[in-house]
């Protein structure tokens, strides 16, 4: 049973990756190409030493193939493990992902993982100013939760106390408020800083259907009596 469930998500994952890294071959890295200029012109000077003193030591891939073999990869393991999750999630609860509601299950990840965090830590282009990074990373955990809880009891139960406790969760991490930037200074103009949001949010929802609706195939195939 474990070994199809596995099986499921890592194909739907390899399948969401693949679609998820030509979206961002067209849609995000030309935004990131971009956005580096500006940084490596000097237009973000304002971040802690340690940040300035790394940067030129920090490896990165070059631009062409490189960078576009390692984006496929790091896609192609995050829908894996994107895949596993919900996955896991769906043998918990006892309720099946299939190729009818996967898209519903993979909305309900883009919900939790990506709008409701962006809501307070929009996608960030090389060069924009940042919060403190613990800070941030809290804040993003804690928002990813309670958004999730809030969509099981939304989902999952009937009762109103559920609805009501729903509600609070999903508003309880923006009433708290995201980390507040440092400095608000950046050399990125906003027209490709709002592009990038936009075109990042608009992929991470593709991403996501495409994991539920790959997963629920592949489980519809080989884990539908697991």
């Amino acid at each position: 049973m474990i070994g199809r469930v596995v099986l499921a998500a890592l194909l739907a994952g390899i399948a969401a990756g693949f679609l998820m890294s030509a979206i961002q071959q067209v849609r995000i890295t030309p935004l990131i190409l971009q956005a580096e200029k500006y940084e490596h012109a000097g237009g973000h000077e304002h971040g802690t030493a340690a940040t300035e003193a790394s940067r030129d030591e920090a490896w990165a891939p070059q631009d062409g193939l490189e960078r576009t073999l390692y984006t496929t990869l790091a896609s192609i393991v995050a829908g894996a493990g994107f895949a596993a999750l919900l996955a896991g999630i769906s043998v918990l609860l006892g309720i099946p992902v299939t190729a009818g509601n996967g898209i519903l299950w993979g909305l309900a990840g883009f919900l939790a993982v990506n709008l409701a965090p962006a809501a307070g830590l929009p996608p960030e282009l090389p060069g924009m100013p940042a919060a403190d990074l613990l800070t941030r990373q809290i804040w993003w955990v804690a928002t990813i939760g309670a958004t999730a809880v809030a969509i099981g009891l939304f989902a999952l139960r009937d009762e109103a106390w559920a609805k009501i406790a729903a509600v609070i969760l999903i508003a309880l991490p923006h009433l708290i408020g995201a980390p507040e930037l440092v400095s608000e200074e950046s050399g990125v103009p906003p027209a490709l800083s709002a592009a990038f949001v936009a075109n990042s949010l608009a992929a991470a929802a593709i991403f996501w259907c495409a994991i539920g609706g790959f997963l629920g195939l592949a489980m519809d195939r080989f884990a539908k009596d697991a």
